[in-house]
């Protein structure tokens, strides 16, 4: 990894927490949306004053901010663009995520102090797609999903050294390529392709014969079947072949989830890129981490050849529960904690650290804010105090596992 640049672990931000989360773990950037414009509008937005608070807190800890302007609005939505555009560039972000050309037209002009990120939705594949958006002022491409990791370096070795590649390399996957569905539409009348997407390819199907309406015939002797589902994306094993192949930044999927979710899969991903610049293999600790967290069952996606099709179930699986978060910690680890679950004193947690491994320890004696002893932490978000095993840094998490281990499937 002598002289490559130094790639960048890029994670989601659907609110504030989030964000807060994604960079005390390890985030170079995140990524986030306003209230229009964006791809995921089921997701937490930021208004005008959360918009400029993320631009302060993310540069005042060394941390950019890309904000999602990738829907394909029409006529009259563009008309509400410039403004907010000229908005964006007044909070000093860092990059605009577009997908449609007016709209890139449009960024350059009245945000022209923002880098162009090309979004996945534009399905760049090839390196001329890549060089045009180059050529119309873009800095960087988000690659396509569907492309394989030889693909991939072809097209690094094609482009200008100036344009960075973005991949993703961990997430939910959508079924139709780069993004472009319809069936949203088609089912329910919400548009994909303006960010309400329904997700219809995680719905169970049947079969309906023309003259037995209601009657919903199997598909499979296990009932109906899931047909358009996708597994999960992990390339947790496989960032020093993503880095050897050109990529600049490592996207995270999931600005709808948890911020746990953003805590530990953005502290995975920072140890898995810190280990293969120091050419080290990755501490299994790091891949045990991504089964932590809510996730369908996991597949390379598409890296190194077709993925193939999932159509057991849409369920997500997870192996740990949020305790508490710590607020607050002393040298001799007497910390003030914020309540999540319900646990008791005895109970076998595990403290999660920015940038260390989790450690597991007995929750000991557990106080209220007056020093009285609190025999179960059950009231959400109240102050608890207890000794932890070590000095805890602010916005450690107390997890315990759960007793079902809940996540079998490994990574195809």
């Amino acid at each position: 990894m002598d002289g490559m640049r130094r790639p960048e672990v890029l994670s989601p931000a659907g609110d504030r927490e989030k964000l807060i989360m994604a960079a005390a773990y390890g985030a170079d950037a995140v990524y986030l949306a306003g209230p229009g414009y964006g791809m995921r509008a089921g997701a937490g937005t930021f208004g005008p004053e959360d918009m400029a608070w993320a631009a302060a807190y993310c540069h005042a800890r060394g941390v950019k901010v890309y904000v999602t302007v990738n829907t394909i609005p029409t006529d009259r939505q563009m008309d509400g663009l410039p403004e907010y555009l000229e908005r964006l560039d007044a909070y000093q972000v860092d990059g605009l995520i577009v997908s449609d050309l007016g709209v890139l037209a449009l960024a350059r002009r009245y945000a022209p102090h923002a880098a162009i990120h090309i979004s996945t939705q534009a399905g760049v594949m090839n390196a001329e797609a890549a060089r045009a958006f180059h050529e119309l002022g873009a800095s960087r491409v988000v690659l396509a999903r569907e492309m394989r990791l030889d693909q991939i370096a072809e097209l690094r070795s094609r482009v200008p050294a100036d344009l960075e590649l973005e991949a993703f390399c961990h997430g939910a996957m959508c079924v139709s390529f780069s993004g472009r569905c319809v069936l949203s539409n088609y089912l329910t009348g919400r548009d994909a392709n303006q960010g309400a997407c329904a997700q219809p390819c995680r719905w169970r199907y049947h079969v309906v014969e023309e003259k037995r309406p209601g009657e919903y015939l199997e598909l499979t002797e296990d009932g109906g079947t899931y047909l358009f589902n996708s597994r999960d994306l992990c390339l947790i094993d496989h960032v020093p072949e993503l880095l050897a192949a050109g990529v600049t930044s490592l996207k995270i999927e999931g600005r709808t989830k948890s911020s746990y979710y953003a805590a530990a899969v953005t502290n995975a991903y920072r140890h898995a890129v810190d280990a293969a610049l120091a050419g080290r293999a990755l501490d299994p600790v790091w891949r045990d981490e991504v089964y932590s967290v809510s996730h369908r069952p996991y597949s390379t996606g598409f890296l190194f050849g077709q993925p193939g099709q999932y159509t057991d179930d849409a369920r997500y699986f997870s192996r740990y529960d949020v305790m508490a978060v710590v607020e607050s910690c002393d040298g001799g680890g007497r910390a003030v904690l914020t309540q999540r679950n319900r646990f008791f004193p005895g109970d076998e947690l595990e403290l999660l650290m920015p940038g260390r491994a989790p450690l597991a320890f007995t929750a000991g004696e557990i106080r209220d804010p007056f020093g009285a002893p609190v025999e179960a932490a059950s009231h959400p978000k109240m102050e608890l105090h207890m000794t932890l095993p070590c000095q805890a840094p602010p916005l450690s998490i107390l997890r315990r596992r759960r007793t079902e281990e809940k996540s079998g499937h490994g990574i195809g």
